[in-house]
């Protein structure tokens, strides 16, 4: 006798069943297995008996029920309540500084609020948040249970989570929107990068000159590097401009968002009309921005925290970084990046000096631009009217 094994989808032939629910039930044979090759030709032209496969088996109700994923939605539970997501689905869009602002009054996720933003494109801005009254709400419109737990939720800190050779840090709402937003500005911008080097020896004399005449605070380096950044703009315009999908739409005013802090307390505000404001009232607003965020105790709630110019530049410098190629901010065109400033030894252009080199202070800018807004010779041209700027800071008082 051979030792065969007849195999069938049926539950009367297969003992241990394979979960593989959408096979359905034949209720006859499908292989015939032997243990030896030699003895598989006697089975060349085996058919199965009548007797062997039932005419009609009604499947049973409970074997297609699968019974060991109950436990899932248990799991989903707890999620929903730590964060609460709006009933339609739909993507509430706002700024990271309107996030925070929402859990520090105590409002909860903004997506819970019936706020029309007034930023582009409806963006809710932090201003927004400021000017919210919840007891203009009508009734209907206010979550009746979701505040409170969102309130205890804005005073709780997550603590890591310690793993087997790792640990997770959970992150803030604003961190993961801004992470949100830079991606997509990545994918969506064709981004183009150009740097240059910019000599600072005339700058820094000019600077040295204003602050002596300078009673209260003083300029500095990065001052003069917005002036000069709004100078270039007056000479470019084209790059002070914004993709509009089927048109370019360029400003009259320089509104330049000044990158400051760090980490989760990393924010951009913007610093108004740049071009056509005095150099000392540049830098008030500037000075008012940089302290506000590094207050330990106070959070910035000025209404340029949050909002979108049309320019941005990040000083990465103070870190000891020479480049930084910074991701463009939508719906901005150009995005700016200063490195360290440290003396380097360059030729000499002085044509009566012996000295065939000297020792200058510099500093490396890279610029990334939009290619659908400011191609490349529109981007040199913008990064050599800055280097002039910089380099003949006397244009900064014109």
């Amino acid at each position: 006798m051979w030792n065969v094994s007849i195999i069938s989808f049926c539950n009367k032939w297969l003992v241990k069943l394979p979960t593989y629910h959408h096979f359905g039930c034949i209720d006859s044979p499908i292989m015939v297995t032997v243990e030896d090759e030699g003895d598989a030709g006697a089975f060349k032209d085996f058919t199965p008996e009548a007797s062997e496969t039932p005419a009609t088996t009604a499947p049973e109700p409970a074997a297609p029920t699968p019974a060991a994923p109950t436990p899932t939605p248990a799991v989903a539970v707890p999620t929903s309540a730590v964060s609460p997501q709006p009933a339609s689905g739909d993507r509430v869009v706002a700024s990271p500084r309107a996030h925070t602002l929402a859990k520090e009054k105590g409002y909860g996720e903004i997506s819970a609020l019936k706020i029309v933003g007034t930023g582009p494109g409806g963006r809710i801005v932090a201003q927004d948040i400021l000017d919210y009254d919840p007891s203009t709400v009508p009734a209907a419109a206010q979550p009746v249970t979701a505040a409170p737990a969102a309130k205890v939720a804005s005073s709780f800190t997550p603590q890591p989570v310690v793993g087997a050779g790792y640990t997770d840090y959970s992150l803030p709402s604003s961190a993961i929107e801004l992470a949100s937003r830079l991606h997509s500005s990545k994918q969506n911008v064709p981004h183009y990068y150009l740097t240059i080097d910019l000599t600072l020896d005339s700058l820094l004399e000019l600077r040295s000159s204003l602050n002596s005449t300078i009673k209260d605070g003083g300029i500095s380096v990065n001052d003069l590097l917005l002036k000069a950044a709004a100078a270039a703009m007056k000479t470019v315009p084209s790059a002070n401009a914004s993709w509009m999908d089927s048109f370019v739409r360029v400003y009259d005013s320089v509104d330049i968002n000044v990158v400051v802090g760090n980490g989760s307390t990393l924010y951009a505000p913007v610093i108004r009309d740049v071009g056509s404001r005095g150099l000392k009232a540049v830098s008030d607003d500037f000075a008012a921005a940089a302290a506000a965020v590094e207050g330990s105790d106070d959070t910035p709630t000025a209404a340029g925290f949050g909002d979108v110019g049309t320019f941005t530049m990040v000083n990465v410098g103070m870190f000891g970084v020479k480049s930084c190629a910074p991701i463009i901010r939508e719906p901005q065109a150009c995005a700016l990046a200063l490195g360290v400033i440290e003396n380097r030894i360059v030729p000499n252009d002085d044509v009566d000096s012996e000295e065939i080199y000297k020792e200058s202070v510099m500093m490396t800018a890279t610029l990334s631009c939009d290619h659908r807004v400011v191609d490349g010779a529109v981007g040199a041209q913008w990064l050599s009217a800055f280097k002039n700027h910089v380099e003949n800071p006397m244009t900064l008082l014109l």
